[in-house]
């Protein structure tokens, strides 16, 4: 089998198998390393997204895969560097058609690694142990002892709407994240 070799390097996506990706990606650096590969093997990278949850009160950064199975690498693609990556354990293939893998594009790689530290951590993102339709306290601000409804969540803005009763009416209100707790 003959890969065109590449002449610059580029990024590609290799499959693994599911819960192997930190294996792969530390075996992998091994190989590059005692193979003498860094010249064609750069960076190995298995995107993370840092959440963090509150449940009772309490916050904890909590890491999730952004991209189960896969492993993203850097590299020039040719007949050895292609051997070390696809023979690495947990290795499944590249992503592409056939044995030729196919590069991410620009945009794709700017999009992925872009909101990616070099370890491959995404910026935080905020969640809690809510859903719409449930009873919650809020804890402080100008609603502070009120009893709500969720009515909507924006996890993008770290904010909920909920319905308090105020003077006999409903009334909507947007609150922060950490305003509210479950009853």
């Amino acid at each position: 089998m003959s890969i065109n070799a590449e002449t610059e390097k580029r990024w590609y996506v290799i499959h693994t198998y599911s819960g192997y990706e930190n294996k792969v990606k530390v075996n992998l650096e091994r190989k590059v390393h005692s193979m003498g590969m860094e010249s064609e093997i750069f960076k190995i990278v298995v995107p993370l997204e840092n959440e963090i949850e509150k449940k009772n009160g309490k916050e904890k950064v909590v890491s999730h895969k952004v991209f189960p199975g896969y492993v993203l690498v850097e590299m020039i693609v040719s007949d050895r560097s292609w051997y070390v990556v696809r023979n690495t354990p947990g290795v499944t293939g590249f992503v592409g058609s056939g044995t030729k893998p196919i590069p991410l594009t620009d945009g794709e790689v700017k999009k992925i690694l872009g909101s990616c530290g070099e370890d491959g951590a995404v910026s935080a993102t905020v969640s809690i142990d809510v859903e719409i339709g449930e009873s919650v306290h809020i804890n402080s601000g100008a609603f502070e002892n009120f009893a709500a409804t969720v009515t909507e969540i924006d996890y993008n803005k770290s904010k909920v709407k909920v319905i308090v009763d105020m003077f006999g009416r409903e009334t909507t209100v947007e609150v922060g994240f950490d305003q509210i707790e479950k009853i």
